[in-house]
């Protein structure tokens, strides 16, 4: 029986240090290493970063939505079906670490990129509906981050 005790204390401890290494891996903000941080740069100015949500820092997300919503409003919809994806991508990388945090957030977040999405994909895309559904995704960013 003293042996056991002997294996059963640092089989315990490993188990428990690897589950807090893990735990500690999934709630990670995007900025720090993250795939989509690698990809896409962090604000250049430290004061342009606003008031986080539940859902952490969504700045990188944001700066992605704003080129695309620059590209809609130039009529360039191919140019930004194509950034578009840069936020989806960045969007799903993030999810593991984004979605425990807030999850009836991140559902309402998610939705609105959903729809930009469909939006710009859409056989036919017109203008003025990539611009609806990017300003309705853009309120929300400004909604979760308390702006609104």
């Amino acid at each position: 029986m003293h042996t056991l005790h002997h294996l059963v204390r640092p089989i315990a401890t490993a188990m428990a240090a690897m589950f807090l290494t893990l735990a500690a891996g999934c709630s990670k903000p995007v900025d720090q290493g993250g795939a989509a941080s690698a990809t896409f740069p962090k604000a250049a100015n430290a004061s342009q970063a606003k008031a986080a949500s539940k859902l952490g820092d969504l700045t990188e997300f944001r700066n992605i939505a704003n080129d695309v919503v620059a590209m809609v409003d130039k009529g360039n919809l191919p140019a930004a079906k194509a950034r578009i994806k840069d936020l989806e991508v960045a969007w799903d990388a993030a999810e593991a670490g984004l979605k425990p945090r807030a999850a009836d957030d991140w559902h309402v977040l998610d939705k609105a990129i959903d729809h930009a999405l469909a939006s710009l994909r859409a056989d036919a895309p017109t203008q003025a509906d990539c611009k609806a559904t990017m300003d309705t995704m853009l309120k929300t960013f400004d909604t979760l981050q308390g702006k609104n």
